[in-house]
């Protein structure tokens, strides 16, 4: 049976297109229209064999969640491209490109209860999983499908993830090669004693970046014996950044502070940002402006949506409520520059989301974008208000309105004004 018979566009998917083809998507739109002729030429049969980059859980239905194995299917020799990295910045993937990344993957997958045991599950589906997710590159495996294959267009404004490929039920999943594990992943797997808190950083400290250390997590794979569990993939995300962060942040607290105020500044898909480090000990704050058009505020006679998120010296004790996984990716690409130069700052990250984003494509961007702001050169000033008053002129939020969403603003405004009473 042709996989392209499998292929289901429900009519509440079909109304999902046709808001999409009102919001300048087309491009997504026929990539939708090519997926089914894509996997149509691969499998004749529910069985078939693929290489899978990585897993994904997900976290709709929890306590249980569905667990896959991705795969993108006819295009295997190129698997590695299709699992999320900082590789894709150095790429500058369009959102259109992202778009047809995710869409290419196939997620079989199984649901599966969080609190299953999984920290000897080394057969079956989960197994398989596992074994991949702890894998150094793509594993080759063997899938067997059971139902119908639903593509998802997956897109909603309040989303922060992309469009999925097509989803089947898998019935089952075999290994067909040995995957390559490296030996610090082989000790903290070994080492079951070890919380996931310092397996997280250990891992970080030898040389593996987030999105590796996550899908580890995600697959259970890190943490003691009996508290090793399945972590939904959105969660597992903000969860390393979280834990890193906090790691860099103890690291810094007795640094010395920078001496000067800097600006560094960097575009990617439709989002601006701009990083105002200034002397002091460690504070952070990200605010975001969401443009009237963009995807998370899409009527366009809306004014600008701003949301922000602050944290002090001792850092945070609870989830950020407005700006969600994109403080904590922000944060740690702060932190990591901040560490590299072995110093603290108060800092402020302006976030301006443009009409031009029409389409989320995960907090990774964040991450990247705030990352590769601190390579070359970079603005000065004298103080922070000047600074301020330097990106003003591009950024679109009115000096009053920083005043009111921003706690870094509103208290160098309340110093000025108390210094002023004084006088």
């Amino acid at each position: 049976m042709q996989l392209s018979e499998f292929i289901e566009y429900e009519a509440s998917e079909r109304a999902e297109r046709r808001r999409l083809a009102s919001e300048k998507s087309y491009e997504i739109l026929d990539r939708l229209e090519r997926v089914g002729e894509q996997f149509a030429t691969v499998a004749d049969n529910n069985d078939f064999g693929s290489v899978s980059p990585s897993i994904f859980v997900g976290h709709s239905g929890y306590p249980n969640v569905s667990t896959g194995l991705l795969s993108p299917v006819g295009n295997e020799a190129t698997a590695a491209q299709f699992a999320t990295s900082g590789r894709w910045y150095d790429e500058r993937l369009e959102i259109s490109d992202v778009f047809e990344r995710r869409t290419s993957l196939l997620n079989a997958s199984q649901s599966t209860p969080v609190e299953t045991p999984v920290h000897d599950a080394w057969e079956g589906f989960l197994g398989v999983q596992r074994e991949v997710a702890i894998a150094d590159r793509p594993v080759g495996i063997e899938l067997g499908l059971g139902g119908r294959p639903k593509l998802e267009v997956g897109l909603s404004p309040g989303d922060v993830s992309t469009p999925t490929g097509p989803r089947a039920h898998a019935t089952d999943a075999t290994l067909t090669e040995n995957p390559h594990v490296p030996r610090p992943v082989k000790k903290t797997l070994e080492d079951d004693d070890w919380k996931a808190t310092g397996a997280i950083n250990y891992l970080y400290n030898r040389g593996f970046d987030v999105y590796e250390i996550n899908t580890i997590l995600s697959a259970g794979a890190l943490g003691q014996r009996n508290n090793r569990r399945l972590v939904p993939t959105r969660w597992s995300i903000t969860a390393v950044d979280d834990t890193v962060g906090q790691y860099l942040r103890g690291k810094l607290r007795d640094a010395p502070s920078v001496d000067s105020v800097s600006i560094w500044h960097n575009e990617y898909l439709g989002n601006s940002f701009w990083v105002i480090c200034t002397p002091g000990g460690w504070e952070f704050e990200l605010l975001e402006a969401k443009a009237p058009g963009s995807v998370w505020n899409p009527d366009p006679e809306a004014g600008v949506w701003i949301a922000s998120d602050h944290e002090g010296p001792s850092g945070r004790n609870e989830y950020v409520e407005q700006t969600a996984g994109a403080y904590y990716a922000a944060r740690l690409a702060v932190l990591e520059y901040l560490e590299s130069i072995g110093r603290q700052a108060k800092v402020l990250v302006l976030r301006h989301v443009s009409d031009d984003y029409w389409g989320p494509v995960g907090v990774w961007q964040v991450r990247e974008a705030v990352r590769h702001a601190f390579e070359g050169s970079h603005g000065t000033a004298e103080t922070f208000d000047a600074a301020l008053a330097d990106i003003r002129t591009v950024f679109p939020v009115s000096m009053n309105d920083l005043r009111r969403h921003s706690r870094l603003v509103a208290g160098r405004q309340s110093r000025l004004d108390s210094f002023s009473s004084l006088e």
